[in-house]
Parts: structure tokens; sequence; C-alpha cells
């Protein structure tokens, strides 16, 4: 949840004469960003939206510029309006259309969230780490570091942007699976795993670290419902044959062991609660991200 931050204005007044005279206020406040002076006329941005989005998701988008959507302590770049439709375009491709293939409209008008926010920059931390997504009460999702992405076929893109695509399309699918277990949690022997393990010092850990300790990231150490959703997004974006080549990869047999048990209960979960098949949707993911990225 955003916080409420309270802020103490003081006025002073230099007294030169008897009173304070009057200030003008007679300035037109529609001339204020937020106060209706920020209206513009709608383009093709706006018509994708209302298309792809609005009429068959109710879902609305907010990409013009707007701090009070954001954190006030934090300092945060406006979105390139030139990678609004990429990104929204990608992000329907990959998350909305896969989901859609395995379930219907009807789930994802229910549960996907009705209102993003985008923008520009990632959120830095005071511990040094970035926020690169944030999910509200499964209504609302802020997207951020949108004027770093590139695909196959935008003008700059190298190979190595590769890792930057995935990113979002991770921070994506980590946000949604917080809203699907918001709605039905998965089983507590999740929870169980990897008890003990689990440190608000994950920062100071490397994904590599974490995988030998039984964790898909560093990020998952955190908190078991941030293992939870990890391990599905993780799963998702890299596909099974990477996470395989992870796994078995791995020194220790009980962090093999560990993992193994996750991606077992993430399966279960998607089956019995949402009735997804969860290889089948990952699949569908990773070979639409493949399209994109490859």
């Amino acid at each position: 949840m955003k916080s409420l931050q309270t802020f103490l204005f003081i006025f002073s007044c230099t007294v030169v004469m008897p009173s304070c005279g009057k200030d003008d206020l007679s300035g037109n406040a529609d001339d204020i960003a937020g106060l209706g002076g920020d209206t513009w006329v709608k383009g093709p941005v706006d018509d994708w939206i209302l298309s792809n989005l609005t009429v068959p998701y109710n879902v609305a988008v907010k990409y013009k510029w707007d701090q009070s959507e954001m954190e006030f302590n934090k300092v945060i770049v406006p979105p390139d309006e030139a990678k609004v439709l990429p990104v929204l375009s990608a992000v329907k491709q990959v998350w909305i259309d896969n989901y859609v293939a395995e379930t219907s409209e009807l789930f994802m008008k229910k549960y996907c969230p009705k209102f993003f926010v985008l923008a520009g920059s990632a959120s830095w931390n005071m511990d040094g780490t970035i926020t690169l997504g944030q999910a509200e009460g499964g209504r609302k999702i802020l997207l951020y570091q949108l004027n770093d992405f590139r695909v196959k076929g935008m003008d700059g893109y190298q190979p190595e942007d590769s890792f930057t695509v995935k990113q979002m399309f991770h921070t994506i699918e980590h946000e949604f699976a917080h809203i699907l277990h918001q709605n039905v949690m998965y089983p507590q022997e999740f929870k169980q795993i990897s008890v003990g393990n689990y440190t608000s010092n994950w920062n100071n850990v490397s994904d590599q670290a974490a995988n030998e300790q039984g964790f898909i990231s560093a990020y998952a150490m955190s908190f078991p419902d941030e293992d939870f959703v990890e391990m599905t997004s993780m799963m998702l974006v890299e596909g099974r044959t990477c996470f395989n080549t992870m796994v078995n990869g791995l020194a220790d047999e009980e962090a093999q062991t560990r993992l193994r048990r996750k991606e077992a209960i993430v399966v279960n979960y998607f089956k019995d609660v949402w009735n997804i098949d969860f290889y089948s949707l990952q699949t569908r993911t990773r070979a639409s991200i493949t399209v994109l990225v490859k």
C-alpha cells in the first residue's frame, strides 16, 4: 500500500507595512497540471488503449505524467511516449493473451488490475535496490523503467537488451501472481520448505548464491509470498528448459529438492485453484518472449 505523506507548509510575511498585502489569487487554476489544465488531443496511443485494454478488459492506462501517482520522496523520470505502445503491445502479447488462451477473457476481466500507471525510470530505494513494479490492492500496477524498453525491430536494439525486456515481463508476471494468491492463498506447505532461511538482507546475496539455498532468486529470500511469486514469474519468463538447467546444475542436492518441491506446489496451485495448465502457460509465455527478443 502506498503510505500517506504529510507535508507542513510554513508561510511567512515580511512586515514592511502595518499589514500584509493580499496575494493575487486570481490566476486560472485550469493552467495547473492535474487541476484541469493537463488535457490533450487523443491520438493513436489512446485509441490503442481503448480498443485493446479498456473495452475488452476495463483497463485504464495513465501514461501522461502525474507525480501524485508516484512516491513523493523519489526522483522518477516520466515515460517516453514513443515507448508506450511498444511496451503495452508486448505486455498484452506476453501476459494477457497467453492467460486468455489458457483460461478465458472472463478470467482476465475479473482478475486483471484495472489501472496501470507508467513511469520512465526505476524507483531507487535507500538500500541501493530498485523497484521495477508495484501492485496495490489488486487494482493498480505501477510499471517503471519504460524508457529502457527495446525489443527486436526497435531502433538501437541489441541482443543484450533482452535482459531489460525480460525484467519488464518478470515484473508483470510477479505482480499478477501476487493478485492471484491474494484472492486464493497458495498451500501453507510452501512456506515450510525454506523456513528459517528467509532474510531481510536478501539484497546482499547474489542470485547464484540464493539458488544454492533453494531460492529461484535473491529477492525470493525476502518473504514466503515473494518466494512464491518469484517462482511463478521466473519460471514463466525464463521457460522450463532454463529452469531445469539451473536446478540440475546446483551442487547442493537439498537446494535442488527445495526448488522441485516449490515448482510442484506452484504447478498444482495453478491447476487446482485456477484450472490452468502451468506448463502450457509457461510454454506460451516463453515463446512470446522469444519472438520479441531473438
